[in-house]
């Protein structure tokens, strides 16, 4: 990351604290709702994807770990109780690995104004949704296979793929597990992206991991207490404001690239 003004600063560590908030609040999206606005700030997916991989496999972790052990806390009568529902998650990886891996050599290869376009558009159709209050549904087996492919494609071109990953695990995966059994998902994922990035020779921006691993823990603190207030009840409203937001940006982002 080349030197930047002192408000871009500001701005990049405020946007890292919205991330980590979305992504401990809602379980998914820290990625594909934090992208849009990273983008306006420094134009290069690849300046921002190895900060928010690494925070991801940090955070998901966390996020399943404390899962574990309150699952078991809950039902120690039971040994086989779990918080992550395995056969499903095997069997999505399975749908996804190959997608996954054509996404990763899509963000090495193509230049950066073209990947933005693309991570800009996908966010615009997951906000369209959330403005209807329509989020993208899984309604059977073959749709479940799309979706899956073209997350685990998003995932690997922008780690943006999560909203429609999560679509189809919320059809399938029991309402007690489905956080923390996504999580253990992103975790396999981004280590395949990480991966990547090392073989590649991608700057990690190791630096920056000092004072942003920070602003995201600010963040996911406040989504904790977000995460229990929305367990139980819907949110229309909030998707529907942060979805006209997104769009707004997105546009902003497509037709205004900074260089």
């Amino acid at each position: 990351m080349e030197a930047l003004l002192w408000y871009q600063y500001v701005l990049i560590g405020l946007i890292f604290v919205w991330s980590g908030f979305v992504r401990s609040g809602l379980g998914f999206g820290g990625a594909a709702l934090a992208l849009p606005f990273l983008l306006l700030v420094v134009n290069d997916p690849l300046v921002f994807l190895p900060i928010v991989a690494v925070h991801l496999l940090i955070f998901s972790s966390l996020i399943a770990w404390k899962g574990h052990r309150a699952t078991k806390a809950r039902a120690s009568d039971d040994p086989a109780a779990s918080n992550i529902d395995w056969a499903y998650l095997k069997w999505s990886l399975k749908v996804m690995i190959v997608p996954k891996i054509i996404g990763v050599l899509g963000l090495l290869t193509l230049p950066p104004r073209v990947m933005s376009t693309i991570i800009f558009s996908i966010v615009i159709a997951y906000a369209i949704g959330y403005v209807l209050n329509k989020p993208i549904r899984s309604t059977g087996r073959k749709l479940d296979f799309v979706l899956l492919s073209l997350g685990g494609y998003a995932s690997g071109a922008s780690l943006i793929g999560a909203p429609l990953i999560a679509a189809v695990y919320a059809s399938h995966v029991a309402k007690h597990q489905l956080r923390d059994t996504l999580f253990v998902l992103w975790f396999i994922l981004v280590v395949i992206k990480m991966a990547s990035f090392l073989i590649a020779g991608v700057d990690l921006q190791l630096i920056h991991h000092l004072w942003l691993l920070p602003c995201a823990w600010i963040g996911h603190l406040f989504g904790e207490r977000f995460h229990r207030h929305i367990v139980a009840a819907e949110t229309p409203l909030f998707f529907r404001v942060l979805g006209t937001v997104l769009i707004a940006v997105s546009l902003i982002g497509i037709f205004w690239q900074p260089g």
